[in-house]
């Protein structure tokens, strides 16, 4: 007995150790295409590509998404949207091979204006398939599971031009994303998004933003976090095809 003591006392000291939190630090560049374009007063679509590099920012490919969606607009500033998403994962570290994930998606989005200020916000839904891989090998079978997201961003003008053509502003922006379903077991807290930028408003539909992103993200393992710093560049883009069209909001970060 007395001989597993000091066994026993070194396994207990050690436990902390094995339970260590591990990081993964990140450099990577995002650069994004989005549209809205409204038919009708009622109806609408939703188109965003993506393409995401990795490695030192911008030596490998990481991630490709091209997702479309049908809008619904309740009014001017509430839009319900329900869509669909490709998202190609390349191959990554232990991931050898690319993983192809399919996933449609639903999404309420407001706006608010201020006499000095623009809100954004969204609650989005994800189904999310991901085709599971087998050593080098992809297989016939996915990985499911929910996901929700929150998206707020804030819109203050830095110029007199302001939210006019010409103008620039400053955007803050978050996202907290959480996953949920029967096979989360560690992840329920999948990754937080913040963003701060620059807008540069091209014309009345159209702006440009650049600017920095912090990603944290708790991956599937459960002990292990992805400390992502990223640079974003995204471009927005609106089509009104109304007879009579209004000018459009603030777009959707």
């Amino acid at each position: 007995m007395k001989r597993l003591l000091p066994f026993g006392t070194s396994l207990l000291l050690g436990l902390p150790a094995l339970a260590q939190k591990q990081y993964v630090r990140e450099q990577q560049t995002w650069v994004g295409v989005f549209n809205q374009t409204r038919f009708s007063q009622r109806w609408g679509s939703w188109t965003d590509l993506h393409l995401r590099l990795h490695d030192r920012y911008v030596q490998d490919l990481f991630q490709g998404v091209a997702r479309v969606g049908l809008t619904y607009y309740l009014t001017d500033d509430v839009r319900l949207t329900g869509g669909y998403a490709y998202v190609h994962h390349f191959p990554d570290g232990a991931r050898t091979v690319s993983q192809a994930e399919h996933r449609p998606w639903q999404q309420v989005q407001w706006f608010a204006k201020f006499p000095k200020a623009r809100l954004m916000q969204w609650v989005r839904l994800e189904e999310r398939f991901r085709r599971t891989i087998q050593g080098n090998e992809r297989t016939d079978d996915f990985n499911f599971n929910y996901r929700t997201r929150y998206n707020a961003a804030l819109f203050l003008p830095l110029t007199k031009k302001g939210f006019n053509p010409g103008g620039l502003q400053a955007v803050l922006n978050n996202e907290v994303m959480m996953n949920f379903g029967k096979e989360i077991r560690y992840n329920y807290f999948d990754q937080n998004r913040l963003f701060a930028g620059v807008v540069y408003q091209l014309n009345p539909h159209a702006q440009l933003q650049a600017g920095y992103m912090h990603l944290f993200q708790q991956l599937p393992a459960g002990s292990t976090y992805r400390n992502q710093h990223t640079l974003r560049v995204f471009y927005f883009h609106n089509f009104d095809l109304r007879p009579t069209p209004v000018a459009a909001p603030t777009p959707a970060p």
